[in-house]
């Protein structure tokens, strides 16, 4: 896109200083055509013109979405600051380096985030495509990510053990995708996403499927007078006054190791449930419901 000005001054130096602060650019990223030469008056009193430039520069999406960037940050009193960017496929990601920019990310991402959609809509205003803006705070992004890996890893693996589903907290888009890829990776365990706006969240709960499966004819059943209730292995009673043969703690916690070579096994993808695509870190996250068992 192309954004440009005519100005008139007194010289055409004048006039190129004035182009470039109604643009908001520099004189060397800035192209100029000097639309009139500058005319002196007769004797200082008559005829004379001032000198009339047009100047103009390219503005790509991405230049436009640093632009606004810094004037925001620049109103939020944060100036000492390195906004630097690299392009990807379809759009960029903008990184912000500098002293005490932490609280640019806000509670949970939260300002990172709004920051973020502001600056995507002024990039896509540019050309009218989509142009899909990142911004990046001290490889905050890359640390949220892993931290929603590991919660919907953990979760999974809790309902697949306990028949227990979890309601986690309100997440947009590119959070709740993290955890229904993480879940897929787990056996026995489904996710998908519920409400609506911002309260739409990811529910975690044992495949239906898996678990008529396994709960019925499989490992379980079969040994079901060996454990407990709660999972843990059953140690022997005293019978007809004489004691068991006592077991050792690795026989002890037989089943907890099955259940770790179980779980690591990986589950073929498939989609998340009731996920929409067009839907719009590294803190604590929090269940939003209590755990509801599933008959």
């Amino acid at each position: 896109m192309i954004r440009e000005t005519t100005v008139t001054a007194e010289t055409i130096e004048e006039a190129q200083k004035k182009a470039c602060e109604e643009l908001g650019t520099s004189v060397e990223n800035t192209q100029f055509e000097v639309l009139q030469q500058p005319e002196k008056k007769v004797f200082g009193l008559f005829g004379g013109s001032p000198a009339k430039v047009r100047a103009y520069i390219e503005v790509t999406p991405l230049d436009s979405a640093k632009s606004y960037l810094a004037d925001v940050l620049d109103k939020m009193g944060i100036t000492d600051i390195t906004i630097t960017a690299e392009e990807t496929d379809g759009g960029a990601v903008i990184n912000i380096d500098g002293e005490n920019v932490g609280f640019i990310i806000g509670h949970r991402g939260e300002t990172l985030d709004a920051l973020q959609y502001l600056a995507g809509l002024v990039a896509n205003h540019v050309d009218n495509e989509y142009y899909r803006i990142a911004i990046n705070i001290g490889n905050y992004r890359e640390k949220r990510e892993k931290t929603l890996e590991i919660l919907g890893r953990k979760l999974a693996f809790k309902a697949v053990k306990t028949g227990a589903k979890t309601s986690l907290e309100p997440m947009n888009p590119y959070e709740r995708r993290i955890i229904h890829t993480s879940v897929q990776k787990v056996r026995g365990a489904i996710s998908w996403s519920e409400g609506e706006n911002l309260q739409r969240h990811v529910v975690i709960a044992p495949d239906p499927e898996y678990k008529s499966s396994y709960n019925r004819g499989g490992y379980r059943k079969s040994r079901s007078n060996n454990f407990n209730k709660d999972g843990s292995y059953k140690r022997p009673q005293r019978t007809n006054g004489y004691q068991r043969r006592q077991y050792s703690d690795s026989e002890t916690h037989l089943q907890d190791s099955m259940f770790s070579t179980f779980e690591e096994e990986a589950k073929p993808a498939r989609e998340s449930i009731n996920e929409r695509p067009d839907t719009s870190l590294y803190g604590k996250i929090e269940i939003k419901k209590s755990d509801e068992t599933i008959d």
